[in-house]
């Protein structure tokens, strides 16, 4: 029996986790609640709610101007950017949200947040995150 390609590819389950690993990026794009809560029960939804994002922004007025970060809230962050309450980005609002990525496990993003900020990161930031 052979099988088409498009027949191979739906009997292949999507990867259940996200990871930045040794020799690269590899993400899940699919989350779902019901899997999270019957897998961890109530544990699951505190997850959700302590995810970790690592953001991409780009001045408004300065297109060349970027910034990475990391935060819990994004909107009180995106907000704070805008309105002059960090150092850094002041200069350089109003700031609009180009990307975003969700982490539920703390250090995964802190990892990712560091390889952004790397001349390899930004590469790939430019490439595949804008």
């Amino acid at each position: 029996m052979a099988f088409t390609r498009s027949a191979v590819r739906s009997r292949l389950a999507p990867p259940t986790f996200a990871a930045f690993g040794r020799y690269g990026w590899q993400a899940n794009l699919r989350t779902g609640s019901t899997e999270i809560s019957e897998r961890e029960g109530c544990e699951g939804w505190a997850k959700i709610r302590s995810m970790r994002y690592v953001y991409l922004l780009e001045s408004v007025n300065f297109p060349h101007e970027t910034y990475i970060g990391l935060t819990d809230d994004l909107r009180g962050r995106l907000a704070a950017h805008n309105a002059g309450q960090s150092l850094h980005t002041k200069k350089f609002k109003p700031w609009r949200l180009v990307t975003y990525i969700a982490f539920s496990d703390a250090d995964r993003a802190v990892a990712f947040e560091r390889y952004l900020k790397t001349s390899s990161g930004r590469a790939f930031a430019k490439k595949r995150l804008r």
